[in-house]
């Protein structure tokens, strides 16, 4: 990653097409609007953190943010078949179409961006 990347972030978070970044959110409380925070910048660094700290997809809603909106995800794209978090390469070929020109084999728009979690 050059200086210049470092300092203005990944292209790919200046292309409008594409969330900025990933948000899940947990209840902390059910029904009293009260939600534990989780990021990251992929889709898939998100899912990742989520499983490594034991949040099923049951837990937790996951929103793509864009710099001016933001949407709920369908959780089908998310889980496969048994209703369990989908991984690489499955979770990409999921979003293949939502994202369409952006993940295609051996290539993906968001490969220069951090996959790191983070969360409350």
């Amino acid at each position: 990653m050059s200086l210049v990347s470092k300092i203005i972030g990944p292209d790919s978070k200046y292309d409008k097409s594409l969330p900025y970044t990933y948000e899940a959110r947990m209840a902390i409380v059910e029904g009293e609007g009260l939600y534990n925070y989780y990021q990251a910048d992929t889709i898939c660094g998100l899912i990742e953190y989520l499983h490594e700290n034991d949040i099923t997809p049951a837990q937790a809603e996951i929103f793509e943010i864009y710099q001016e909106s933001e949407y709920p995800i369908d959780s089908k794209l998310l889980t496969g078949d048994d209703h369990q978090w989908l991984f690489k390469p499955a979770i990409c070929q999921s979003f293949r179409d939502h994202y369409k020109g952006h993940i295609q084999e051996g290539k993906c728009s968001f490969n220069d961006r951090d996959k790191q979690g983070r969360g409350p």
